[in-house]
């Protein structure tokens, strides 16, 4: 942890091309190729995808004062009062916060970015009324949501969460709209190709083992199967999807 994953993936880079040492990628990976100006590597290049491990959903909750019980009705509340809604983030140029600037620019609203030193302190404000809506993974909101402490208006992806069945995508209001988190394994550039293979290999199994199978669904998370190459393809489109997110809501890392 630290800096965004900057220093975990610096140590990485750094690291013998043996096996030994790798890397949890993450959507962070993807979005500080452009977010992060100062960026002292190029992680396309310094980095040698591996495999997926899992994509999780982004979900909108709001407060339960909120007078909106779906995506359509909120975008009218927002807009009916401008710069009036806070919205938080576990912290700025995270897929939560990138994902609420792509859903203002997409609603055409405003709203006041409020970032957290992660979710949990978030949603606790959000319980509390203190901020109004909120951009989360679902495998840290959604049982809130089905508690009723929080209303889940929709999810961030192309198709529904398994935890959440009865939230549409956002993109069901505002098309186009698809933004999620995900995990993956990389090691150091240069890395043996019969050495990523095992490696690879040995994700998988682990993936469609059962007691890890069970908890990745419990938890609304997705299981990332397939090669080497499908991963780094994955990246790379993600690489793509976030820069041009970032460079459309014009935020970047500052110092």
């Amino acid at each position: 942890p630290g800096a965004g994953s900057t220093i975990g993936t610096q140590a990485v880079i750094n690291s013998p091309a043996d096996g030994y040492t790798l890397l949890l990628t993450s959507t962070a990976n993807a979005i500080n190729a452009s977010f992060d100006r100062a960026l002292p590597f190029d992680f396309a290049k310094s980095i040698t995808p591996v495999a997926g491990i899992a994509r999780i959903p982004l979900v909108l909750v709001i407060n339960n004062d909120i007078p909106a019980n779906n995506v359509a009705e909120f975008i009218a509340y927002a807009k009916a009062h401008p710069g009036k809604i806070s919205v938080g983030s576990s912290g700025i140029g995270t897929s939560l916060h990138l994902s609420g600037e792509l859903f203002k620019s997409m609603a055409g609203i405003e709203m006041v970015h409020v970032p957290y030193r992660g979710s949990a302190p978030g949603l606790t404000d959000l319980m509390s009324g203190q901020i109004q809506a909120m951009f989360d993974n679902v495998t840290s909101s959604f049982a809130l949501a089905q508690a009723g402490k929080i209303r889940a208006l929709g999810v961030t992806s192309r198709e529904r969460s398994a935890v959440l069945p009865d939230v549409p995508p956002i993109g069901d209001t505002l098309a186009g709209y698809d933004t999620s988190s995900f995990y993956g394994v990389g090691a150091p550039h240069g890395t043996p190709q019969p050495i990523v293979d095992l490696l690879n290999r040995e994700i998988n199994a682990a993936l469609d083992e059962p007691t890890i199978k069970q908890r990745i669904a419990d938890l609304g998370a997705i299981a990332l199967h397939g090669d080497a190459k499908q991963f780094g393809a994955m990246l790379a489109a993600e690489t793509e999807s976030w820069r041009k997110i970032v460079e459309g809501s014009g935020v970047h890392k500052e110092g």
